[in-house]
């Protein structure tokens, strides 16, 4: 999107357009912009509106019910945090006593919202015009927020502000960048206020290397709903746990996991097996966790644990192992065959083994449905037969 597109995005005649809008449809969107075009509309801004009432149907996931009153650019939408968790990341700063707070690439205003609703003064920096005019329109209702058309690093140095937050873009022309000296801003540029000014959060993917982690710094990764879908580092106030931390949101709540990062202790396979919660893999936490389930892990390598009861934990999927036997398709088949097994549900984790290529092969038949974990033990290939608890 450029300035002149995000300006007409933000005219009054399409904001009127764009809120008369039916819930996006695929199926209707070509008749609805031909609708629009014959009344004598732009063609540019039917184009621009459609498109708005697309992205505010998918944004509903991040955003919910404020989506519906939101503009968007396509990266934009993709970045954004997830207001619940934006929200969690602007009270760490109201919970260190921070009421200032410079959001340093502030995209389309996800966490620059949540801070301004937490009652924060937001001082919201975006280097790219059109995206910094979209911000501006999301955040029209809070006086204490405001958007910079600016890079921030040329100006946040000469500010006094209580506490910093970045999420810089961690994609470009090629696609996404996982080495965080390839955002924008580098990470260590980000981390380098902190002479100045300690309280720096900095929100990063999810594959940041453990070694990246500031000495000091709390990381956290978080899932919802069993999807990892960042990390963040929190330095000085910031941090309540020097360390890192596992953030776990389901329907239910959210949980958090700290401790020790040491390898968990080796255990043959036992009735019951469970599967770590990828922010707890990501964490490093894999051995904490066993430790608290009395687990042992079945290959070091591998972050499936072995528990000799079950136990209930949000931050693991537990399973009663039924079978067991060599990773063979013949071998595998039969004992499903057996079982009268017509569906399978395949989970695997260090093994070369193409799912949707095995189903087919397996050839089964019958009524009843089973969860197939392929895996590693002790360095051998296996096959689980397993019931979810």
């Amino acid at each position: 999107m450029d300035a002149a597109l995000a300006r007409l995005l933000t005219s009054s005649q399409a904001l009127a357009l764009l809120d008369a809008m039916p819930p996006y449809s695929r199926d209707s969107a070509e008749s609805i912009g031909r609708e629009l075009r014959a009344g004598g509309v732009a063609p540019e801004l039917v184009a621009a509106v459609l498109t708005q009432s697309r992205l505010r149907a998918d944004a509903g996931v991040k955003f919910g019910d404020f989506a519906a009153g939101m503009l968007f650019t396509q990266d934009g939408l993709e970045q954004a945090t997830r207001l619940p968790i934006a929200a969690r990341h602007a009270q760490r700063y109201r919970a260190a006593g921070i009421h200032e707070v410079a959001d340093l690439t502030c995209g389309i205003g996800a966490d620059a919202m949540a801070a301004a609703a937490l009652g924060l003064d937001v001082t919201a920096f975006e280097i790219d015009e059109a995206t910094a005019l979209v911000a501006d329109h999301n955040l029209r209702h809070w006086d204490g927020a405001r958007v910079v058309h600016a890079d921030a690093l040329d100006v946040v140095s000469q500010m006094e502000v209580g506490g910093i937050f970045a999420d810089p873009a961690r994609r470009n022309a090629r696609g996404r960048r996982h080495d965080p000296r390839d955002s924008s801003p580098a990470l260590d540029a980000v981390l380098a206020l902190r002479e100045r000014t300690p309280a720096v959060g900095v929100k990063v993917g999810p594959a940041i290397p453990h070694d990246a982690v500031p000495d000091g710094a709390e990381a956290e990764w978080v899932s919802v709903d069993g999807s990892v879908v960042e990390a963040g580092l929190w330095c000085g106030p910031l941090a309540t746990t020097v360390g890192h931390a596992a953030l776990v949101i389901r329907d239910n709540g959210a949980q958090r996991l700290t401790g020790s990062t040491d390898h968990a202790e080796p255990s043959a396979l036992t009735e019951y097996l469970y599967e770590p919660d990828g922010a707890v893999i990501r964490a490093g936490l894999v051995g904490e966790l066993a430790n608290r389930l009395g687990a042992g892990t079945l290959d070091p390598t591998i972050a499936y644990l072995a528990a000799p009861a079950p136990v209930t934990t949000p931050f693991a999927r537990g399973y009663r192992v039924l079978e067991a036997m060599p990773l063979k398709t013949k071998v595998l088949a039969g004992a499903l065959r057996a079982r009268g097994v017509g569906t399978v549900d395949i989970k695997k984790r260090g093994v070369d083994v193409t799912p949707e290529q095995l189903r087919p092969q397996l050839k089964l038949r019958g009524d009843e449905r089973a969860t197939v974990v392929l895996t590693r033990i002790a360095g051998r290939r296996t096959a689980l037969i397993v019931q979810p608890l």
